[in-house]
Order: structure tokens, then C-alpha cells, then sequence
């Protein structure tokens, strides 16, 4: 028994129901292979639950600066389970919206897991598929590292199944999930403290950015331990034991999160039966459309190793099914692709982050002059507060026309903040085109359009090829 599609999506996460969207409304047959619920990550165990928690977080340091203002409020415990409920009542509705989006725009949701057969066909559950396009969009899993214990902890995965709020945690890692994770315990009463691989937190983003969320983190209550690598895990009638290779043991957790890193859902598709290549990460290595090395496969979102964001695998997946669809495109050298240069992008810590383009030492490495203009205040919103974090801005600037090349901030509203800066640089936008913008006042973007010559670096290159500060 078998069936037959133009198009098979593997994964019904943000790139597969993207590609299974747009071909669809382009007259084609198509399926969905998802075992799991509809939405993937980002619906259930990423971007939409984790934003819920940061805002509950949010609201939890407002309160605690709410006296400041005059405003008689008092903090009490976080009731986990309304806050949990509400949650998972939001998301199950977006998981029954998908539901129903499939079945109303033709899409075959097809319940099980893939594994491929040949080039052009895999098995569901004893169910042979086929298809002349499939589409791999398998997303990712957290990953456990392989020490003595690691089955005590859990994942971001597991942090989204707790039915009660952890008091004492230790959150394994240094990257964005696992600061968002421990900002968001840290502000609703839970003790956290951070262990870091990294000699830094945020060790990948630009050097002002992991040192203000660092020091923020830290004023917050929030213990950090960097260079230290986590050996194991013993439990105890205390809690939970954390010991790292560097000889250090620290006890008493009822709960320890890995966030160390994710790893692409690919290895229990079977691959090797289609011919398509797979790197020892897991990843599938596509080129700029999206194309395998195999005719007629194609990978799209987190399994591609290129910037793993929803945003992304949904305009992989759209422009995707475009191109091999819409007659517009049909029998031509080309056609749509996404552009990964400029993809902004940002970090739901405790200040948030936005950032676009280069970091600082990128821009110096690629252009023969830089400039970098930086400012650093603490927002309105804490002017009565007893403490506030504070806000830090970087504008990095290429060539004697001062072309913006990168935009780095920390601070309250950084998110919403960075994806109009975005389309500025996405066009190519120079200082001058900045500072030619009226400034809206009083707010904290503001502060990127009047940014003056007194918050400016300029680094050139000399003969030896070093950099030298000139003003």
C-alpha cells in the first residue's frame, strides 16, 4: 500500500507547515508527517511557552518596583499552577488552530514518524509515502550531556512539564536558553545558580552584551559560575548534587536544567536509504535553495545548522515551495532564496537582547575602518525604582560613509526596539540616515538616532594590520 504527493514535509513544526502552506495554495497534494503535536518547538516546547513565562517574570519585577511609584502592592508566592494552566490552555488553542488550518487548506496530516525508504518515498507505521519533492524539517532535541547522573536533570523540554516551581536550581549552561530559563526562575522566587563551560555567558554574542547581562544577572540574584565543566550528578536525601571536573561540588538543587545545546532530529530518519548526506553533527548540508545533495530532498529550519530561528525556517520553507512550484520560477536558473545576511535576532533574558549584523570584532576583521558608538543609562522606567538594570547600546559602523553594520542592545524593550532598527540596516541605512531621524521622546530607542561623536571609537587599519583607537 501506498500513496502519492507532489510534496511530503517531514516535521510539522515552523519550516514544515511553511513548505506544506505554500505549496498547497499553489493547487499541489500534500502531507504532513508529525507524530508529535502541530507546531513543533517554538509552539510547544520554545518561543510561545517561554515568552508566557517571561512575561509572568516581567510582571513579577514590576510589582517589586511597583512601591517605588506609589502603588501599594505586595508580592506574594507565584501560584506555578494557574500560571502553568493558562499557559498550556494558550497553546493547546494554537495547536487546534493548526489542526484545523491542515485539514481546511487540504494538508494530509499524517500521524507517525518518517524514515526514508528510497529517494522518493519513506514508511509511517508499516505506510509507504511518496513523493517527487520531501522535505526534511525534523527540527531539533535537547541535548543530555553523557556524565555519571545526567538522567537526574532535565531539559528546556522537562522545565515546560514542571507541575511545581523548583526553590533551588542549577541551570547547566551559558547560552541563550539557559539565561532566559534562569531569568524567568530567578524573577518568579526560585535560587539559581549558573554553571558555565564558557569563561562568559552569551560567549557568542558581542562582548558588551554577555558583559551587561552578566553583571545584570548577577545584581538579580542569580549566581554565576563560568569555566567550569559539570562532571556529574548524585542525589541525596539533600536534593540534587552538582560536581564539576575542576573539583567543586555544590548540593541541595531540586532541580538542574541542561541547557548546553540542541542536536538536530535526523539520525532516526534513515538517510543513508535516500543517499542524502548527513555531517557527525546530525546536520543535513543544504546550499542556498535549500537543495540536498540528493535531487528532489531538501532541508529547511534547525536541521541546516543556519541560524535556527522560527522566522527563518518559515521563509526557508515559503520561498522554498516557491520556487519548485510557482510556474513563475518552473524550468529556471534561481529563484527565491532567504538571505541570511542581517537576520536580526533576540534573547529573552532579564534585560532582553536585540541584535543585527556584525559584532564589533567581526566588522574590525572585514572592514579597514570601523566605527563604534556606544552609550550605556539606566531607562525612565526605574527612575523611582530603588534599582533598575541598565540599557547598553551599540552602533557599529563601516567605511567613510559610515554604513550601519550592526546593532547590539540590552535593555528593557530591546526586543520590540530592534526589528524597525532592522529594516533601516536591511536597506543599507548610514549613520547620517540615522541621525537625519527625528528622535521620539523620551524613550530608550531614541538614544540610536543621537548617538554623538563624543560616544564614538574609530579604529583603522594600520600597516602591521593591528587596530589603534584615533579618537
Amino acid at each position: 500500500m501506498s500513496r502519492h504527493y507532489d510534496l511530503i514535509a517531514i516535521g510539522g513544526g515552523s519550516g514544515g507547515i511553511a513548505a506544506a502552506e505554500a505549496a498547497a495554495k499553489l493547487g499541489k497534494k500534500v502531507a504532513i508527517i508529525e507524530g508529535a503535536r502541530l507546531g513543533g518547538t517554538c509552539v510547544n516546547n520554545g518561543c510561545v511557552p517561554k515568552k508566557i513565562m517571561w512575561y509572568a517574570a516581567n510582571l513579577a519585577h514590576a510589582v517589586a518596583d511597583a512601591g517605588s511609584f506609589g502603588i501599594d502592592v505586595q508580592r506574594g508566592d507565584t501560584d506555578w499552577h494557574k500560571l502553568i494552566s493558562g499557559r498550556e490552555k494558550y497553546i493547546s488553542d494554537i495547536n487546534q488552530y493548526w489542526d484545523r488550518y491542515v485539514q481546511k487548506t487540504n494538508i494530509e496530516h499524517i500521524t507517525g514518524y518518517a524514515n526514508f525508504v528510497d529517494a522518493h518515498s519513506v514508511k509511517v507505521d508499516g505506510v509507504i509515502y511518496s513523493a517527487e519533492h520531501i522535505v526534511i524539517a525534523t527540527g531539533g532535541r535537547p541535548i543530555v550531556p553523557p556524565v555519571p547522573g545526567a538522567e537526574l536533570g532535565i531539559t528546556s523540554d522537562g522545565f515546560f512539564e514542571l507541575q511545581q516551581q523548583p526553590k533551588n536550581v542549577a541551570v547547566v549552561g551559558g547560552g541563550y536558553i539557559a539565561v532566559e530559563l534562569g531569568g524567568v526562575l530567578n524573577a518568579l522566587g526560585s535560587a539559581v545558580i549558573m554553571f558555565a563551560l564558557e569563561d562568559c555567558i552569551m560567549e557568542n554574542f558581542d562582548t558588551m552584551i554577555s558583559e551587561v547581562l552578566s553583571q545584570e544577572m548577577q545584581a538579580q540574584g542569580i549566581k554565576i559560575n563560568t569555566g567550569c565543566e559539570v562532571s556529574g550528578l548524585t542525589e541525596d536525601e539533600s536534593g540534587i548534587t552538582v560536581m564539576t571536573k575542576e573539583g567543586h561540588s555544590v548540593s541541595g538543587f531540586d532541580a538542574v536544567i541542561w541547557a548546553v545545546g540542541r542536536t538536530p532530529n535526523t539520525r532516526q530518519l534513515n538517510l543513508e536509504a535516500a543517499g542524502v548526506a548527513m555531517q557527525s553533527n546530525g546536520m543535513v548540508p543544504v546550499d542556498d535553495y535549500q537543495n540536498a545533495n540528493v535531487t528532489g530532498i531538501y532541508a529547511v529550519g534547525d536541521v541546516t545548522a543556519r541560524m535556527p530561528l522560527t522566522p527563518v525556517a518559515i521563509a526557508a520553507g515559503r520561498k522554498l515551495a516557491e520556487r519548485i512550484f510557482n510556474p513563475a520560477y518552473q524550468g529556471k536558473q534561481g529563484g527565491p532564496k532567504v538571505d541570511y545576511e542581517n537576520i536580526p535576532s533576540v534573547v529573552f533574558s532579564h534585560p532582553p537582547i536585540g541584535t543585527i549584523g556584525l559584532q564589533e570584532q567581526e566588522a574590525r576583521a572585514r572592514y579597514e575602518k570601523v566605527s563604534v558608538y556606544k552609550t550605556e543609562f539606566t531607562p525612565m522606567r526605574y527612575a523611582l525604582a530603588e534599582h533598575g538594570s541598565r540599557t547598553a547600546m551599540k552602533l557599529i559602523c563601516a567605511g567613510e560613509e559610515e554604513k550601519v553594520v550592526g546593532i547590539h542592545i540590552i535593555g528593557d524593550n530591546a526586543d520590540e526596539m530592534l526589528q524597525g532598527f532592522s529594516v533601516a540596516v536591511k536597506m543599507g541605512a548610514t549613520k547620517a540616515d540615522f541621525d537625519g531621524t527625528v528622535a521620539i521622546h523620551p524613550t530608550s530607542s531614541e538614544e540610536l538616532v543621537t548617538l554623538k561623536i563624543a560616544d564614538r571609537e574609530v579604529h583603522d587599519v594600520d600597516a602591521g594590520n593591528e587596530w589603534k583607537q584615533v579618537c
